[in-house]
């Protein structure tokens, strides 16, 4: 642990970092799971959801990029509190524009608001977290993508309710970003004041200009595009079945909307329980072994729930499916990690990649799935888990120092 810190200040930052993963899922999963009642809402079909979905995209990578130089200028303290009230805002708005107004452009400011947010404080909760993996000496980056995922399960979960209840987008929109909200002024003062995960020694504090030095240097490193890679054949996975999986089950399997939401709820809850108790697995086996495994489990589920003949085997795909995707993402931050002194600048790249997947795959694949069907589209996630299975042995740890390869 940073001498810096006390027991109980560490304490207090890990439940606040544990808390904004999952306030991230949570508004991720509050608008996945409205996703058939948005586009009935605003009289739209999937090629033009796929547009909102790119203007998300687009304004998450722009998120994405901007990160580090947030936390250089304001740290990371600061920046997470901004940019969680922005996303917790444009769900809301989200709500207000496909209930009250009926207004696409009052949605597109909406996912604007809410991609860049979700978009920064993703790259700043996860420079945070494998800070605090670092000191504490063990895997556990996978247990605050849990956290995402418990988040995830969450808004699932209310979406179900919510459908169920006959409540509006509107109103369930406002109660989800009331929490969020709520959340972000919390935990901006269990963060410490110090940014211990920014500096890689307690004394010495990096310029602005020898950060982003740092940062563009990652750039030049063959093992930050090889973990890249496994992570954007897992966060297609994920991000795919966040936007995708409920109109996949309604439109493709032809169910009811609460079925869909459903079907969200399975994948989150297989997704949450291999990252809540996959870190000893991967202390046990190895990242490697692990991702290959998962992998395998990640294509086989995306398949049975394409091509299952009814309702319980679509569901039992969608559990492998989630399942399969857990932990490529936080095992390739924790290989991005491995290094103290660079963690921030290699986590940063290799989560800008991870990022450009998970946010810009789903509207690419709502274009494509206006030509050849949504169910069919999903076969492109299946080679791109494959891929990142192949690509699994960059994630092999590496010693302090040690220079970097592919190999």
């Amino acid at each position: 642990m940073d001498t810096a810190l006390t027991r109980s200040q560490f304490v207090r930052w890990r439940a606040a970092i544990f808390a904004i993963f999952l306030a991230s899922g949570l508004s991720i999963s509050t608008w996945a799971s409205r996703v058939p009642d948005i586009a009935d809402s605003l009289g739209i079909d999937r090629a033009q959801i796929g547009l909102l979905l790119l203007g998300m995209g687009i304004s998450s990578i722009v998120g994405i990029s901007t990160g580090p130089l947030v936390m250089a200028r304001t740290g990371a303290r600061l920046g997470m509190l901004i940019t969680m009230l922005m996303f917790g805002s444009g769900v809301c708005l989200i709500g207000l524009g496909a209930d009250h107004f009926g207004s696409i452009p009052v949605v597109v400011l909406g996912m604007v608001l809410f991609g860049f947010g979700n978009g920064s404080v993703d790259v700043m909760m996860n420079v945070e977290a494998t800070a605090i993996e670092q000191q504490m000496g063990r895997t556990i980056l996978p247990v605050f993508h849990a956290f995402f995922s418990f988040g995830t399960v969450i808004g699932a979960g209310a979406g179900v309710l919510a459908t169920g209840l006959g409540l509006t987008v509107a109103a369930h929109a406002g109660i989800m970003s009331a929490i969020i909200i709520t959340a972000a002024i919390v935990c901006f003062f269990q963060v410490p004041v110090r940014e211990a995960a920014l500096d890689p020694t307690p004394d010495v504090k990096p310029s602005f200009g020898q950060r982003m030095h740092t940062a563009l240097e990652a750039w030049r490193e063959p093992r930050t595009y090889a973990l890249g890679i496994v992570m954007l054949g897992m966060s297609f996975a994920e991000g795919g079945a966040n936007d995708w999986i409920a109109l996949g089950v309604v439109q493709g399997h032809h169910q009811e909307s609460g079925m869909g939401a459903l079907a969200l709820a399975v994948f989150s809850v297989g997704m949450t329980v291999v990252r809540l108790f996959g870190g000893p697995l991967v202390d046990r086996f190895g990242r490697v072994a692990v991702l290959r495994v998962l992998a395998c489990a990640a294509a086989s589920g995306i398949l049975l729930f394409i091509l299952g003949p009814n309702l319980p085997l679509v569901l039992i795909g969608a559990a492998l499916w989630g399942i399969g995707a857990s932990l490529g993402f936080p095992l390739g931050m924790s290989a991005a990690a491995d290094d103290p002194a660079k963690a921030a600048a290699r986590v940063s790249a290799a989560a800008t990649i991870g990022y450009v997947a998970f946010l810009g795959g789903p509207p690419v694949l709502g274009v494509i799935s206006e030509h050849i069907g949504l169910l069919n589209t999903l076969f492109i996630l299946v080679a791109l888990v494959v891929m990142s299975g192949l690509f699994s042995g960059a994630a092999r740890p590496l010693r302090t120092g040690e220079p970097v390869a592919t190999k």
